[in-house]
């Protein structure tokens, strides 16, 4: 949710700000909406005072046993002046949120200008891509070969874009997520936290997917929704909270299963494992003072990154352009990956700084001075699980069809060093 402060005070920078995320000019209609709820609350309150005057009037009357009925009439007055005032402000107070609430977050300064995935810029790249004596396959062909991935019978208990994963690739799986989860408590310092899979909408409204992005969603009754990332829960712990300063930064991981409908997807990555409804990923999530939230975007960067220099994965790091970013990211670095069996990068993570955004759709502060401020929160990917799995798969290949272990997981996978 937007400053509206910021906004009185700069309506075309932040005109401007909209302009670079696709935006319409909306400046003008908010202001308009806000200067009549504004004026209604004032002529609202001047009733309020003239009723309350009017009825300690009516009390010094009645004790008096004196006649009323002039005065009481006037109240009655103003109580339907005061109901229609308020009904009014109500009307302009939800026009107001439902603008303000589909907005996305204004770019950060240092966000490249661009439209789309080909405007984002390098940040830096990591390692060296294999070099095979054989081509390469892909994620899903060594699977199948071995007999250890399964999209046919995935579509049989559940439609397309599900798989079914058994033996060694899905104690793989398992060894990875225990890895990243081992990786960023003891050494990265989250706390790790185990959450309810399905939230209700005040949580989705605060971390922004509602109620903008709905379609890209599962339901799971009239009063629920499958989490589509642990960012949701994580995120809505501190909700509704005024927090001490000493509890900052807070710094939360989890796995979890994620669910996404892919409702814009249609006939993207159909094969294989890219973009499937539900998916395994570790998150990232920090709240922190307002001054801090740059350096702990680069410092969360670094967290997530640490997994493929351990795994020994070559990636590259993107800086989003304003166009490609999340609806509440301020400023985003997507980790992307090598996949030799594709011959190209893929995203693995994104690290997203969203300022105040989300603070103040939760109503989420903490204390400073003898102030209440909104803190800054942040969410990552550390990493996406599936698509680590995926990375594995195509850059530990062998030409005999198996595939080497990374040596950080071997402890994590019974001693084995191969699949």
């Amino acid at each position: 949710m937007h400053n509206l402060i910021y906004i009185r005070e700069n309506p075309t920078e932040f005109d401007n700000a909209m302009k670079l995320r696709g935006e319409d000019n909306l400046s003008s209609k908010i202001l308009e909406l806000d200067k009549i709820k504004r004026e209604t609350q004032t002529v609202l309150q001047n009733l309020l005072s003239d009723k309350n005057k009017l009825s300690k009037e009516i009390g010094i009357l009645k004790a008096q046993k004196l006649d009323a009925n002039t005065k009481i009439k006037k109240v009655e007055d103003l109580k339907s002046k005061i109901d229609n005032l308020k009904e009014l402000e109500e009307i302009k107070d939800n026009e107001l949120n439902s603008i303000l609430s589909r907005l996305p977050n204004i770019p950060d300064k240092s966000v490249p200008f661009g439209k789309n995935e080909n405007d984002n810029i390098k940040y830096r790249e990591w390692g060296n891509k294999p070099d095979f004596n054989f081509k390469p396959k892909l994620h899903y062909e060594i699977g199948e070969n071995l007999g250890l991935i399964n999209f046919e019978l995935a579509a049989k208990l559940s439609g397309s874009r599900f798989v079914v994963l058994k033996k060694q690739i899905s104690k793989l799986e398992r060894a990875i997520s225990n890895f990243m989860l081992d990786k960023h408590t003891v050494e990265n310092g989250y706390i790790e936290y185990t959450l309810p899979f399905l939230v209700k909408d005040q949580s989705l409204f605060g971390t922004g997917q509602l109620p903008k992005f709905g379609e890209d969603l599962f339901t799971a009754g009239e009063d629920h929704w499958l989490i589509p990332t642990a960012e949701v829960p994580l995120t809505n712990l501190v909700r509704n909270e005024i927090l001490n300063i000493n509890q900052l930064p807070i710094r939360t991981t989890s796995c979890t299963p994620c669910f996404r409908s892919e409702a814009g997807a249609s006939g993207k990555d159909t094969r294989g494992m890219l973009r499937q409804h539900q998916f395994t990923k570790v998150e990232l999530v920090s709240i922190v003072e307002p001054q801090y939230s740059d350096q702990e975007l680069e410092r969360m960067l670094e967290c997530a990154e640490s997994i493929l220099k351990d795994l020994n994965i070559h990636y590259r790091v993107m800086t989003l352009c304003s166009g490609d970013m999340g609806f509440s990211a301020k400023k985003t670095y997507d980790i992307e990956v090598w996949l030799p069996g594709e011959n190209t990068y893929r995203e693995i993570s994104s690290c997203s700084n969203c300022g105040d955004f989300q603070s103040r759709r939760m109503n989420t502060r903490y204390k400073t001075e003898g102030k209440n401020q909104y803190v800054h929160t942040l969410n990552g990917s550390g990493l996406a699980v599936g698509r680590t799995l995926i990375a594995i798969l195509e850059n530990y290949q062998m030409e005999d069809g198996n595939v080497k272990i990374p040596e950080v997981l071997i402890e994590y996978y019974n001693n084995k060093t191969l699949l």
